[in-house]
């Protein structure tokens, strides 16, 4: 056997990690954390860990679970779907206007991005008034949203329609990057937003209770799952399916108002959508591995099928990623999902300044004030790190360089 390029964490009572992690830090409550996940009676073979990987709700981020008749709701995340999409144009770095800033100013006037308290008033990441797009893409969920509201009625009083083409805020972004080559791309990062949210939370609560009913001794209360024949699973399966449907909508109603606006600003005609790519990193499906069918959960992650296109994001400040799978069988097809961070938000604020954050993106025009310096690029693990521990998951095929970059 040749040598592997993952690492091994045996688990007391329960299945091996096996962890892509060489040369990157790993927290030690992530550790933990997969090492709860791996006790469940219910996970399948062993647990793969991404290079990303750090601590999250239950479940690590940048983990890949693979279960036997279960689903973890919490490992699901409430971001369900969540994940990048990014189209290569005809245009080139020579193309783009002499002031970055009036196309930003456009890019932000014409995507709501954001969130505010609800005493504020008005969502500022919401349509007021939903273009006709986002009622032409409502139309193809609707039925199945309406059908999962009769069975959960508070699913209803959320912000569906109006979230649709919408960003979020916190890591979620829309970037226009150059590759290798110097040709332009357009890449966002978005989910499921208030719907997905609501769903997530809705049935991580019922599968606590789930749990309490069976006296279920778990190692994290986070971890509790559904089992197939379960009153609720049959119904998460059907929401979590229709929020990923939602969310890579979502992303595609963006990128068409992206374009739009682009064109709008940049008079010189061009094609987009060539090698255009829309991947989740925060879902669950049923996949075939070693043998058997299981439900994987990709909490971080994306699939890295051989020969599948993914994205893998770095920092506002650094390179990112179009890659090719390689189709891995021992991390379940799968690959990182981005850079991962070393630091929470509240710490990121505590330790950088605005003076930090300018410097750190140079030459990226974007937002430097308070605002985002959660997101600066120090409070991310180093790209090139985690693409190098990586190398036998996937192949990189573009380079990417964002030259401006919309926070929500």
């Amino acid at each position: 056997m040749s040598e592997h390029n993952y690492q091994l964490l045996e688990v007391a009572g329960g299945v091996p990690v096996k962890m892509w992690t060489k040369g990157v830090p790993v927290e030690t409550e992530a550790r933990q954390q997969l090492a709860n996940a791996a006790r469940l009676p219910i996970v399948f073979k062993h647990i793969a860990a991404m290079p990303d990987v750090h601590l999250g709700i239950g479940a690590t981020i940048g983990s890949v679970i693979p279960t036997v008749k279960a689903i973890i709701p919490a490992a699901v995340g409430v971001d369900i779907g969540c994940g990048m999409m990014a189209a290569k144009t005809t245009l080139r770095a020579e193309d783009l206007p002499d002031s970055l800033a009036t196309l930003r100013s456009a890019i932000e006037k014409a995507v709501p991005h954001g969130s505010a308290p609800k005493s504020r008033g008005r969502d500022p990441g919401a349509w007021e008034n939903p273009p006709d797009l986002v009622d032409q893409k409502w139309a193809t969920l609707v039925d199945e949203f309406d059908a999962l509201c009769e069975l959960h009625p508070r699913l209803e009083k959320t912000n569906n329609r109006k979230h649709l083409g919408t960003l979020g805020s916190g890591n979620h972004f829309v970037e226009v990057c150059l590759d290798e080559l110097g040709f332009v791309w357009f890449m966002l990062h978005s989910g499921s937003r208030g719907v997905g949210n609501a769903i997530g939370n809705h049935f991580i609560e019922l599968a606590k209770k789930d749990a309490e009913l069976h006296q279920r001794n778990l190692p994290d209360q986070d971890l509790a799952y559904l089992e197939e024949g379960a009153r609720y699973f049959g119904d998460y399966v059907r929401a979590v399916s229709w929020a990923q449907k939602f969310a890579m909508s979502n992303r595609e109603v963006m990128m068409a108002n992206l374009i739009a606006t682009v064109r709008q600003v940049i008079t010189k005609p061009f094609e987009s959508h060539v090698e255009a790519v829309n991947c989740h990193h925060n879902y669950v499906q049923k996949e075939h591995h070693f043998g058997e069918d299981v439900f994987v959960t990709r909490k971080g992650a994306v699939s890295a099928k051989r020969g599948e296109m993914g994205i893998i994001p770095g920092s506002m400040g650094a390179r990112s990623y179009i890659v090719r799978g390689l189709g891995n069988p021992e991390s379940f097809e799968s690959c990182s999902h981005g850079a991962g961070r070393v630091m929470s938000r509240t710490k990121a604020k505590k330790l950088y300044s605005v003076a930090d954050q300018i410097k750190a993106t140079e030459g990226v025009e974007c937002r430097k004030d308070e605002g985002v310096i959660d997101e600066i690029p120090m409070a991310y693990k180093d790209i090139d790190a985690v693409m190098a521990a990586q190398k036998d998951l996937v192949e990189v095929v573009h380079t990417l360089k964002q030259v401006i970059c919309v926070k929500g």
